[in-house]
């Protein structure tokens, strides 16, 4: 068989709010449009709907700058009030230059802003905040599907990351469920007989990315569904295994 790889934009779900049953509007929502999800599908769900269910939202009005927030703020025209929320989000500064605040937020992320983000966020100075166990979010949706539709599925949580050395951001997975993220080729032989050693892919990222060409940034499509790609099933799966351990990272 020729391999194939079907993605498809889930339209139509609402404006989510805190407490939103996110599996059982996703699946109403395939459903509507034709596209009812399968045991061996994929769904890649997109971190900004995830954080508005689970009421990961901050006021910037309720938040009271440190010094150091205002310093930076200050210096490059910003908001000391966000900045001081990436702070509060983050375990530690990686940079602090030019504006741009990259960090290692809590879950091991190295990004900008610790994924503190105002974008398709209703309402004046409301950013929101990444959820607090992307993983523990991808298991709830998958357990739910499987339990209300009995379906076993694949589960992502994406998020947009810039890239060092590289222009232009992309999707990456920052929590899973029920798909192995990573597939190692370590060990297994090529055509010419030569002998993998270090190749391992990063399939959930991939997913991830090509999935926001059927999302999109103004779409107002925020859940995309994957068919047709034979995963390896994995009950135990994190999106921490594909954080590089400090011990192997050349530029810290």
């Amino acid at each position: 068989m020729v391999p194939q790889l079907q993605l498809i934009g889930v339209t139509g779900l609402p404006e989510i709010q805190t407490g939103d049953n996110l599996a059982k509007l996703i699946s109403q929502a395939a459903n509507a449009q034709g596209t009812e999800l399968q045991s061996g599908d994929i769904l890649i769900v997109t971190q900004k709907i995830v954080s508005k269910a689970e009421g990961n939202v901050i006021d910037l009005g309720q938040i009271e700058p440190s010094t150091l927030a205002k310093e930076f703020a200050t210096q490059y025209d910003k908001d000391p009030r966000l900045v001081e929320v990436v702070l509060r989000e983050s375990r530690r500064v990686v940079r602090m230059d030019r504006g741009i605040l990259v960090v290692e937020t809590k879950h091991g992320f190295i990004c900008a802003n610790a994924g503190v983000d105002a974008s398709n966020v209703p309402g004046d100075e409301r950013v929101s905040l990444l959820p607090v166990d992307p993983d523990l979010s991808a298991q709830r949706i998958r357990s739910e599907l499987k339990a209300s539709l009995g379906l076993t599925l694949g589960i992502i949580i994406s998020d947009t990351f810039g890239r060092p050395w590289r222009m232009g951001n992309t999707d990456i997975a920052i929590g899973v469920a029920g798909i192995n993220p990573l597939l190692d080729y370590t060990g297994q032989t090529d055509i010419n007989g030569y002998t993998l050693r270090v190749s391992v892919s990063a399939i959930a990222d991939e997913i991830a990315s090509a999935a926001e060409l059927v999302a999109g940034k103004l779409t107002q499509i925020p859940v995309a569904i994957a068919k047709g790609y034979p995963y390896v099933q994995n009950e135990e799966a994190t999106a921490r295994s594909l954080v590089r351990d400090g011990s192997m990272d050349l530029f810290r």
